[in-house]
């Protein structure tokens, strides 16, 4: 098993300074095994509502979880509505004797009762699948590849981590959607997915995939959004601010797991990667999901203006605006795009990552790193 060591540090924090914690994230990216590391499911405490026993206990869970005292953890919570409501009273008791942990895929009910029910009262953390700071820098190009799922990554050899994939994927359309609580019907999902793989690190074309598909272009646009509540999708929204310039508004859409991405484009190998035409996007997506976990910035957003110039992520790191090149080149040079970037957005700094090994200077404010390299940035420390 890989550590995740910063999750864990992270959820002890927060159960350490609120009555409720949300960890929240897609199927399968490890939330179970990490909440099992602070509470044990042979633990009294530990409640599993997919376990149809259980489940009809929470019937009734005022009446289940009043009286508990201590870490109380709650598995798959969004099954249960009415959960929510009990949580925000039992919280709200005068010496809480209990902390509640409760784990979700996410679902629009979930995220409407933590923002009503239990607003000041839950801290939500957000887990993601295995990244480069978990498996190791020398294992770039499998995660790259297989994505960061455990059972994928882990996989014996990558036919077992594409036939995991391909699961996943069934799993999450016929069952999982209608679980958290979206209407879509499988087949028309299915086909949303796979045409909105074609768009990964492009700008959202909601009207050329919904005439494509012969729907409505708000349906697409619901389609998209339950990707994104499900974190499988990441909607990257523009920079724009009175720069005199027609900037364009259409958010860029990224699939945040490359495994998924490749899965649904049919790459079972590292060499079908290598020879597919979007090489790069997949290079892109992968780069930039590692920077924005690394480095969690205040905010994120890309930049592009419809005469060309663009930046592919623009960071706000502490105070200082940071923009990101991803170039998968062997030597990325310095370009009139990148300088006129710098002046139009007043960067502090300007890094283009590469997967290259060798970090070197491209002159004031802007600066080549290997992805290796930026993760370090983010870390202070060799990952």
């Amino acid at each position: 098993m890989i550590p995740r060591s910063r999750y864990l540090q992270s959820l002890q924090r927060a159960l350490g300074r609120n009555p409720i914690v949300a960890l929240v994230g897609p199927r399968q990216c490890g939330k179970t095994t990490l909440a099992r590391q602070i509470l044990p499911p042979d633990h009294p405490n530990y409640f599993d509502l997919e376990d149809p026993l259980v489940a009809g206990l929470m019937e009734n869970p005022k009446i289940l979880l009043e009286g508990l005292q201590g870490l109380v953890v709650i598995d798959e919570a969004q099954r249960q509505p009415r959960l929510f409501p009990v949580l925000r009273v039992l919280a709200d008791r005068p010496r809480n004797p209990a902390t509640f942990l409760i784990l979700g895929s996410a679902s629009p009910e979930l995220s409407r009762q933590s923002a009503e029910s239990l607003a000041g009262r839950v801290e939500i953390i957000e887990m993601q699948g295995l990244n480069l700071s978990e498996t190791g820098i020398p294992s770039a190009d499998s995660l790259w590849q297989r994505g960061g799922f455990p059972r994928s990554f882990l996989a014996a050899n990558e036919a077992d981590s594409f036939d995991w994939r391909r699961n996943f994927i069934r799993t999450f359309l016929e069952r999982d959607l209608a679980s958290l609580g979206f209407g879509m019907a499988p087949a028309a999902m299915g086909r949303f997915w796979t045409m909105l793989a074609h768009y990964h690190a492009q700008t959202w074309n909601g009207n050329e995939i919904a005439s494509s598909m012969g729907i409505a272009p708000n349906t697409a646009r619901s389609y998209l959004d339950a990707l994104e509540q499900t974190f499988m999708v990441r909607r990257l929204l523009p920079w724009h601010t009175n720069l005199g310039k027609r900037v364009v508004k259409t958010p860029k859409i990224y699939f945040r797991d490359s495994g998924v991405f490749h899965a649904l484009v049919g790459l079972r190998s590292q060499r079908d990667l290598l020879m597919h035409p979007k090489l790069g996007a997949s290079w892109e997506g992968f780069a930039l999901q590692e920077i924005l976990q690394g480095h969690q910035p205040d905010e994120a957003y890309f930049y592009a203006v419809h005469s060309g110039c663009e930046l592919d992520l623009l960071m706000f790191l502490r105070g200082r605006k940071v923009g990101v090149e991803f170039k998968r080149a062997d030597a990325p040079k310095l370009t009139r795009s990148m300088q006129t970037v710098i002046a139009d957005l007043d960067l502090d700094e300007l890094w283009v990552i590469y997967p290259g090994t060798r970090s070197y200077s491209l002159g004031e404010k802007t600066r080549v790193l290997p992805l290796s390299e930026c993760l370090r940035l983010a870390s202070g420390s060799a990952v």
